[in-house]
Order: C-alpha cells, then sequence, then structure tokens
C-alpha cells in the first residue's frame, strides 16, 4: 500500500464519527455531565518492520517511526535494530516533539525495526462545550496551523467552505460536520494517490486512502480559520479487509485549550491512535523520506492494546466524547493587555 517514491508519504487511514453527547448524566438530569472519568489511559504495544533493498551508491533516510514523548503519552521498553553496522541520529524537535531518526544506508538491504510500550492518557470534553478559538486569541504556536501549506491549498476552497460550513455553529459541532462531509464525499480506496497528490486533487477524484482524506479536511478547516494539523500514527482497529496494518494518518483540531482528534477516513478506533508525529501536512512527517535509489517493501505493522483493568489501562473503543491527547494550553497566557 505504501508508494515507492523518494519522498514517501504513507496512506494513512482514520476513524468514525461521533454520536451526539447524551441528554442526560447519571442522576438522569438533561444536560448533566457523563459519569465516566474526564480522562483515562490505554496502553499499546507497536513493532513496525522495514525493509529497503538500496542501490550501489547508497541512500541517505529520515523516519518518523518513533513515538512522541509528550505529557500525555509515556514511551517504555523502546527498542531500535538495524542490520546494518551504521550510525544513526534521532533528534526530538523541542517545538512538537517530534522524533525523527536519520542514517545512511549501504548498498544492499536495510532493515529496522522499533518497538515499544506506549501509554496514552486521554483528555474526554462534552463536544457540545467545545468553541472554537478566535485567530486573535490562538497561541503563537498554533498559528502555523491556519495557513495554507503544499497539500493543504485552504486558500483555494475558501468558497466552497463558506457555502457548505459557513453558517454553522462555530465549534466542535463545525469540526464535525466538515469531517462528515469529507467522510461522504471521499471514497477510501487503496493505490489512488501519490506523494503528489494534494486536498484540492482528492476533492476532484472523490477517492484516496487516509492520508488524503486528511489533507481534505485539515485544508477546509483552515479555509473557515479553524487551526487543524496533520498527525501520524497507525491504523489500530482497521477492518482487515482494507489490507495488512499500516502506518495512519489523522487530524487534530485545537478547540478551546487543545488539540483533539478527527479521523475523517473512518478506519480506525480513534481512542487507539498512538501519535508518532504532528505537522502542517504529511510533507512535514512522512513516515520515510529517502534520498537515494531504493525499492521498499510493504511495513510490516503490529498494534495491539493491553487490557489491564488493575493499572487503569481499559481497551480502545469508539466513544462519543471529543478525545485529545495534548496537554492543553492557556491562550491567554501568551498575551499581555495594552
Amino acid at each position: 500500500m505504501t508508494p515507492l517514491h523518494s519522498v514517501s508519504t504513507p496512506p494513512y487511514g482514520a476513524s468514525m464519527t461521533s454520536d451526539a453527547w447524551p441528554l442526560s448524566g447519571a442522576a438522569g438530569t438533561p444536560g448533566a455531565a457523563p459519569t465516566r472519568p474526564l480522562e483515562d489511559r490505554v496502553r499499546m504495544d507497536l513493532h513496525i518492520g522495514l525493509r529497503y533493498e538500496i542501490d550501489q551508491y547508497g541512500a541517505d533516510f529520515v523516519f518518523n517511526i518513533h513515538a512522541a514523548k509528550t505529557p500525555q503519552q509515556t514511551v517504555s521498553n523502546e527498542r531500535l535494530v538495524i542490520n546494518q553496522d551504521i550510525s544513526y541520529q534521532i533528534h526530538t524537535d523541542p517545538a512538537t516533539l517530534n522524533r525523527s531518526l536519520r542514517l545512511h544506508g549501504e548498498p544492499g538491504v536495510l532493515e529496522l525495526s522499533y518497538s515499544a510500550t506506549v501509554d496514552i492518557a486521554h483528555h474526554r470534553a462534552n463536544p457540545m462545550q467545545l468553541a472554537e478559538v478566535p485567530v486573535r486569541q490562538l497561541p503563537p504556536e498554533v498559528m502555523g496551523y491556519i495557513y495554507p501549506s503544499r497539500y493543504c491549498q485552504s486558500d483555494r476552497l475558501l468558497r466552497l467552505a463558506n457555502k457548505e460550513f459557513g453558517a454553522l455553529w462555530q465549534g466542535h459541532g463545525r469540526v464535525q460536520a466538515i469531517r462528515d462531509w469529507v467522510n461522504r464525499h471521499v471514497a477510501f480506496t487503496s493505490n489512488t494517490s501519490n506523494s503528489n497528490t494534494s486536498a484540492v486533487d482528492t476533492l476532484i477524484e472523490q477517492v484516496g486512502v487516509c492520508r488524503d482524506f486528511a489533507h481534505l479536511m485539515i485544508a477546509l478547516c483552515r479555509a473557515v480559520n479553524i487551526p487543524a494539523r496533520f498527525t501520524t500514527g497507525t491504523d489500530y482497529g482497521a477492518d482487515p479487509s482494507l489490507g495488512p496494518p499500516d502506518f495512519h494518518a489523522y487530524v487534530e483540531v485545537y478547540l478551546g485549550d487543545r488539540w483533539y482528534i478527527f479521523d475523517p477516513s473512518g478506519t480506525a478506533i480513534p481512542m487507539g491512535l498512538l501519535r508518532f508525529s504532528t505537522g502542517r501536512d504529511a510533507a512535514d512527517v512522512a513516515f520515510a523520506t529517502i534520498f537515494g535509489g531504493v525499492r521498499a517493501d510493504a511495513p510490516v505493522i503490529r498494534t495491539t492494546a493491553i487490557e489491564d483493568i488493575g493499572q487503569g489501562f481499559v481497551q480502545p473503543v469508539h466513544c462519543v466524547e471529543a478525545l485529545s491527547t495534548d496537554q492543553g494550553t492557556i491562550a491567554g497566557n501568551h498575551f499581555s493587555v495594552p
């Protein structure tokens, strides 16, 4: 499923639409908060295997396959194995906490395996209480995600976005409407796009893989001034009929005081999405960017949820709450009053 291009952008997938927030809480009071906690945890066991055949000149690689270490995502039992006796560097971006692996592969076969245990603490919120943030109040680190980017040409979708979504209530409901619109108008079909396919291409062709769903949703959100970013992980919970487990792309949208998860292709379970990287689009966070003559095999990926009620780890399930694995920010702290 992964295209074999010098810049490899994976056929990421996504999640299912959520239902309306419950009308009553435990006591039956209309609008009361649900009884489930505001935060829960899942534990994911991750294994990735990659194999490449490199020509006689060798090749440089940049990988984004390490689970991000964030306040809400704890990574343990990490193991990286490379069959060639070569040096490598792992760099953590201080702004995004993305972890990139760089190395030079010698001619011949290059094999990598990465494994880790990833504990994810989800923040849950009532979707009806999540408002959009005016541009003037956005934290500076969020501002970069309202502008057009290489694969998310929001400036070309202004008329469409305002016609379809401009009059909707400004909050989680409008973002969910954008997600559902993309899911209805694009058919998930393998091998229908490549590393050059953009949001506008997907809108025209109306087919794609999860990477394409994500780009189109991001572009439409930005076109109505909602910050949205491209996020990568694995497709936990995807239907086996779609093919073997694979890398996955989904969307995070800034609402209230943090980034919330949306999965426009509807193929995975959002609660089981562990984060590798975030960026403006796939150009920032392709799982493998390759410089040289290389033939790639399909990745071998396994993501397993480990339930341990005694330690507070639950099975990932579809839920009606808005989910976030972001620590949250306080926008007002970034500005001074003149």
